[in-house]
C-alpha cells in the first residue's frame, strides 16, 4: 500500500503528470480516478456531479438532481448526461439532468446598464436547435425551456426532482443567474447540504464583481437567504493539476438551515441516549 501511494504521488509531479493522465484517456478506469485527473470533456462537470453523489450516500439519499443553466447549442448538456449515467453506474445513486434554456429565441433582453456585460454579449446570442439537441438527449434529461425567471422559481412545483446535487450557471447574464438563484429560495426547494455549483463566466478580463455572475452570486448573499454561496475550499488540494482554470469557478451553496437543524438532532440524541 505504501509503495502504491509512493508511485500515485510521483506520477502526479510534472513532467509525469502529463504522461499519465494521457495513459488514462486509453485505459479503462473509475469515474473517481477519471474525475481526478480531469479526464473528461468537462471536467468541471464530473467532478460537480461526482461529489454530489457522494454527498448524497453521507445524507441517505438516493437520487439527486444534476442542473445546467444555459444549454445553447447543447455540447455542455450532453456531457453533463453521459457523466450523470457514469457516476450513477458506479455509485448507484439516481442522478436526473435537467437543462433550462431560453430555446430558439437566445439571450433575453438586458438589465439596460453595465450589469449583462453588454461589451460581451447581446439578445439573441446562442439560440438553440431545439429539435436537433432533443434527438441527441436520453430519458436521463429534460429540457426546461422559457425565461428562468419563471421556470427556476417553479421548478420544484413541477418536478418530481430529487434534491439539488450539482449546478452549472453559464446564463453569460446579472439577470439570468440572479433569477435563476432563485431555485435555492423557493419554499419547496430540495437540496443537500452542501450542492457543488459550477459559474461558467467570472474567468475573463473582463469579469468582475460589479457585473455578470458574480454580481448575482453577490447579491444573493447579501439578501436574508438561508442558503450561502461560497467558493470551492479545498478542492485544489492534492490534485495532479491545480492550476486548473475551472477549478477557480468553482462554488458551493450550503444549506444553512438544514445543517442548524442537524445540529440540534445531535444534541438531542446526546442528551437522550437510548
Amino acid at each position: 500500500m505504501a509503495l502504491i501511494k509512493t508511485l500515485a504521488r510521483i506520477g502526479m509531479e510534472p513532467p509525469l503528470r502529463h504522461m499519465v493522465r494521457t495513459l488514462l484517456r486509453y485505459w479503462p478506469t473509475s469515474v473517481v480516478t477519471r474525475s481526478l485527473w480531469d479526464v473528461s470533456s468537462k471536467p468541471q462537470y464530473l467532478l460537480g456531479v461526482l461529489t454530489g453523489a457522494q454527498q448524497a450516500l453521507k445524507q441517505g439519499q438516493k437520487e439527486i438532481s444534476a442542473i445546467e443553466f444555459g444549454v445553447a447549442g447543447g455540447r455542455g448538456l450532453l456531457a453533463l448526461e453521459r457523466e450523470a449515467a457514469a457516476v450513477e453506474a458506479a455509485l448507484g445513486v439516481q442522478i436526473k439532468v435537467y437543462g433550462f434554456d431560453m430555446g430558439s429565441t437566445g439571450l433575453p433582453c438586458f438589465v439596460g446598464d453595465h450589469r449583462d456585460h453588454p461589451d460581451r454579449w447581446k439578445p439573441g446570442d446562442y439560440p438553440m436547435d431545439e429539435a436537433k439537441l432533443r434527438a441527441r438527449l436520453t430519458d436521463r434529461t429534460t429540457l426546461i425551456l422559457g425565461n428562468v425567471r419563471d421556470t427556476a422559481p417553479s421548478f420544484f412545483k413541477t418536478a418530481t426532482a430529487g434534491p439539488l446535487g450539482f449546478v452549472s450557471f453559464d446564463l453569460d447574464l446579472f439577470s439570468s443567474t440572479r433569477d435563476a438563484l432563485m431555485l435555492f429560495t423557493s419554499p419547496e426547494k430540495r437540496m443537500l447540504w452542501h450542492v457543488p455549483l459550477y459559474f461558467d463566466d467570472i474567468g475573463t478580463l473582463s469579469s468582475h464583481r460589479f457585473a455578470g455572475e458574480l454580481l448575482a452570486i453577490e447579491e444573493f448573499n447579501a439578501a436574508e437567504f438561508t442558503v450561502k454561496i461560497d467558493q470551492w475550499r479545498g478542492v485544489k488540494w492534492k490534485r495532479p493539476f491545480p492550476e486548473a482554470a475551472f477549478l477557480d469557478k468553482l462554488y458551493v451553496a450550503h444549506d444553512l438551515e438544514a445543517l442548524g437543524h442537524v445540529r440540534l438532532n445531535r444534541r438531542r440524541v446526546a442528551s437522550h441516549p437510548l
